[in-house]
């Protein structure tokens, strides 16, 4: 007893020196980190009605894609602050979307958005009002989403116009559990030919652990450590090499483009593994699952639509473009289309045309017109530095398409 007694006490001297000496370390590598202005804040924050928002007043600089300092206002949106009262002589326009309309990329002054309202001014598209617009994007959103937006967040704001920016790359998908594949955010289910909301996320085990003290106390550490969010973004980082490896192996050698011309049905030995589920919505439905999205997708826009008007606002619905669907070379371009068997990549572009037609919605499509930019000033539209051609817009992106959609505006007077 009296040994092991006297190998403890040589032992717990040496234990302290060790725990000393971590956190001494974490204190210089907190100090060292703070120095070098390194911060991975978190944005989001859990939403009972929309499953997660943005965080007001969250703040830090943002560089997974891009490189911009983001600052989230009081109401949480990724916007400068703005009254509730809308100011005398204003043309507000709410506008809600995802990650496009959130821009988390690019600096808030070259936002589409914000380049979109300097170029009304000078059109005069609101009659001699000025033009306000407020900005409630938010990464990762569906239709569904935005509708409880709408709801939740816009109407206080008391809007003239309501902006809808679709992307077709994803927002079909995200108005899908089985396709988004994610549970702790609400959806719509067409019941008996109704858009019934389902927001049994609300006691999924992955949203109420959000809500735990543990969590909390996470976050907290989070908010107020830069060693911490070194160690959660580091974590984060494997996940995601490690997704990308295990996708590769077992995945099957991806077999030769098909020989079916544009406009052919293709090969159907091209399954959804290998096509890309992100690459299907440049195809017409093929299964009941694409189906049933787009059908409760274009419910959503219908009911937004109806909704908005409903108030006494006007509704602009515009889509806008995905990487592939403006790549400079049209030779690219051309070998997505020959392997899906499509005569171009705009598919959901025109799917949500002919929706507006039906339904008389007033329709700006952007991505037409960007493809002939990029090509012609062959440029990228989407991506940055490494990833050039990918993910959002970047600078360019942004500015073209805000110009872009001024100008539609202007020239269709569809906010007089």
């Amino acid at each position: 007893m009296k040994h092991h007694a006297g190998r403890l006490r040589k032992f717990l001297p040496k234990l302290l020196l060790i725990v000393l000496g971590l956190l001494f370390g974490a204190v210089i590598a907190e100090i060292a980190l703070r120095v070098t202005g390194y911060s991975y804040p978190e944005f989001y924050e859990l939403d009972q009605t929309r499953g997660y928002g943005l965080r007001p007043g969250a703040a830090g600089l943002y560089r997974k894609e891009g490189r911009s300092y983001v600052r989230i206002n009081s109401d949480g949106l990724r916007d400068r602050e703005h009254p509730l009262t809308k100011p005398a002589n204003t043309l507000r326009i709410a506008l809600i979307g995802d990650s496009y309309a959130e821009a988390l990329a690019v600096p808030l002054e070259q936002t589409f958005w914000s380049v979109m309202k300097d170029k009304l001014g000078e059109c005069d598209a609101g009659s001699g009002k000025a033009i306000e617009v407020i900005n409630f994007g938010v990464s990762g959103y569906g239709t569904a989403q935005e509708l409880l937006t709408l709801r939740d967040k816009v109407w206080k704001y008391s809007p003239d116009v309501v902006m809808l920016a679709v992307t077709t790359n994803n927002d079909v998908t995200d108005n899908s559990r089985t396709l988004k594949k994610v549970d702790e955010i609400p959806y719509f289910v067409n019941r008996d030919n109704q858009l019934t909301l389902d927001n049994s996320f609300q006691s999924s085990r992955t949203f109420l652990w959000r809500q735990s003290r543990l969590n909390r106390l996470g976050r907290w550490l989070r908010d107020h450590s830069r060693v911490v969010q070194v160690v959660i973004e580091g974590h984060h980082a494997l996940k995601i090499i490690s997704a990308s490896w295990r996708a590769r192996w077992s995945q099957p050698e991806s077999p030769a483009a098909p020989t079916t011309s544009p406009g052919q049905k293709p090969n159907d030995s091209l399954g959804e593994a290998e096509l890309g589920t992100d690459n299907l919505i440049y195809r017409e439905p093929q299964a009941g699952v694409w189906t049933d999205a787009w059908q409760v997708t274009e419910s959503l826009i219908t009911k937004i639509r109806d909704e908005v008007q409903a108030r006494g606002a006007k509704f602009l619905l515009v889509t806008l473009s995905n990487g592939p669907q403006v790549l400079p070379d049209h030779n690219v371009r051309e070998q997505l289309q020959k392997r899906l068997g499509v005569a171009d990549l705009f598919y959901p572009d025109n799917r949500i045309r002919s929706l507006s037609e039906r339904e008389n919605i007033s329709l700006i499509t952007l991505a037409p017109e960007l493809q002939q930019f990029a090509e012609h000033n062959q440029v990228y539209l989407h991506g940055f530095d490494k990833n050039i051609g990918n993910g959002h817009w970047n600078v360019v992106g942004n500015r073209v398409a805000g110009e872009l959609l001024a100008k539609k505006i202007c020239e269709g007077a569809l906010l007089k």
